[in-house]
């Protein structure tokens, strides 16, 4: 497989940085919020847990907004904490026009297929949105080929490679329905905005049609004027 050097003008330009910056900031404060609403409900005894997602259920249907919002302990929160602005930032920085749609579609589809599929519990957290954001990461790098998406999609799979098991029913408490929902929806994303946020790539000489000299010698028959070697 072929892959294209991004222009380091674009890569490393101070827009790139500034957006950069402002993916990381919007990851880092949307997390705050999940932090926030965890502790107040802690604190007061409000039992927010109550609002997630139930399956089957008509009022719980309501779960597949307030759902990625709660936790059950802080334990929980915190193993979502890192893989959550690690693949929020990746996404809104890498990849910013798709991200506008993938987000909220992967948000609310997990929701709403995990209340289709899921069994007839409670399920609450932010690990579909977490599990949706990582393949459509991990998928789109490979299919645009340029070096900077591939690497991010191997870090990607080096790091939270073994979340794979995740999708299926191999631990009882864990909604590895909301797990399966979010990549599903991860990667037919990936696919179906493969073709943008292409990053603007290296471009040879050679590789342009117009590099092509006007004149070649295509007969080898035809005779040339040769300097006169004196």
């Amino acid at each position: 497989m072929a892959l294209h050097k991004p222009d380091p003008r674009f890569i490393h330009s101070k827009q790139a940085r500034k957006n950069f910056r402002l993916a990381l900031k919007t990851a880092l404060v949307f997390t705050g919020i999940l932090w926030t609403i965890f502790i107040v409900d802690e604190v007061f005894g409000l039992r927010l847990a109550r609002f997630g997602l139930r399956p089957g259920s008509v009022m719980g249907l309501a779960g597949v907004i307030t759902a990625p919002l709660l936790h059950g302990n802080f334990s929980h929160l915190l193993s979502n904490t890192i893989p959550l602005v690690l693949s929020m930032t990746a996404t809104l920085y890498l990849y910013p026009r798709s991200s506008i749609r993938v987000i909220p579609i992967v948000w609310l589809g997990s929701g709403l297929l995990g209340w289709y599929i899921g069994r007839p519990s409670l399920h609450i957290g932010v690990s579909g949105l977490i599990y949706g954001l990582l393949a459509f990461v991990f998928v789109s790098g490979i299919l645009r080929r340029d070096m900077r998406s591939v690497s991010v999609s191997l870090l990607v799979g080096f790091l939270y490679g073994s979340m794979v098991w995740g999708v299926l029913p191999v631990r009882p408490h864990m909604s590895w329905e909301l797990h399966l929902s979010g990549a599903i929806l991860g990667v037919l994303l990936a696919l179906l905005y493969r073709n943008w946020d292409r990053t603007p790539v290296v471009r040879y000489d050679w590789e342009d049609d117009d590099s092509v000299p006007e004149w070649y010698p295509e007969d080898d028959d035809e005779d040339f004027d040769l300097p006169d070697k004196r």
